[in-house]
């Protein structure tokens, strides 16, 4: 059986549609709710896949600003599944958090983005076996003001108008995802609770949805396509487990 484990920093960056996907196939789940202050993993030996989900956090963040996130300690998690060769995702912050265990630094995205928008594939993106069943280009969430550094060897996959780094492969375990194809209507709702002052300061500017355009998007296609995505990596690191 395939063992799914999840790093939360918040409550409200919960895991929406991986969490879903994962139960609904069966899959061992657990979590490091580092919110809550549990513990993080001291090694990988039984499980398979590490998601790292995002918060308002960045891999800049220090212990003092923010007591319950220690971003060395997670970037050691994270290095102790790719020694393994085991599949890491990395969401938003998390995406930040894979690019620094590869080495790569995490910039400021052009612009801040939050709701829904399109990504578009790049050439890399349509080679990825991986995203065979995504269109080129296609709505989906986001909630973000940084994104993931890059290395020579890194490949973008995805870009958006406000982001040119949406998703990235660090190797071939290990994406990250800038954006959010993990939204859920419940999820955006912990969100907007969450964060009524930010929503207010960044009214009206480009790539920034209201909270009734939040509501009234619908994440059910980006749901889908993150669905077949997850599915052929675990096939890949199956495949490559049995060899």
């Amino acid at each position: 059986m395939i063992n799914v484990h999840f790093i939360i920093h918040e409550i409200f960056e919960a895991p929406g549609a991986y969490e879903t996907w994962a139960k609904e196939k069966g899959y061992g789940v657990s979590y490091s709710r580092v919110y809550e202050r549990e513990l993080l993993l001291q090694n990988a030996d039984h499980l398979d896949l590490l998601i790292v989900m995002g918060g308002p956090q960045n891999p800049a963040t220090t212990i003092e600003e923010c007591p319950y996130f220690d971003a060395r300690k997670e970037i050691d998690v994270i290095r102790k599944f790719l020694a393994a060769n085991k599949p890491v995702i990395g969401v938003c912050l998390g995406s930040q958090l894979l690019g620094e265990a590869f080495g790569a630094k995490f910039e400021n995205s052009p612009f801040k983005e939050i709701g829904s928008y399109p990504i578009t594939l790049t050439q890399d993106g349509i080679s990825d076996s991986l995203f065979a069943h995504f269109p080129t280009n296609v709505p989906v969430g986001h909630w973000h003001g940084d994104m993931p550094g890059l290395l020579p060897e890194s490949k973008v996959l995805a870009y958006s108008q406000g982001c040119p780094r949406q998703i990235v492969r660090y190797s071939e375990m290990a994406y990250g995802f800038q954006c959010h194809m993990e939204f859920t209507p419940e999820v955006i709702e912990l969100l907007i609770e969450a964060s009524q002052d930010e929503l207010e300061e960044l009214s009206g500017r480009d790539f920034v949805q209201s909270t009734n355009e939040l509501r009234g998007n619908s994440y059910r296609e980006m749901n889908e396509l993150l669905y077949g995505f997850l599915d052929k990596l675990v096939e890949k690191y199956s495949s490559s487990r049995d060899h």
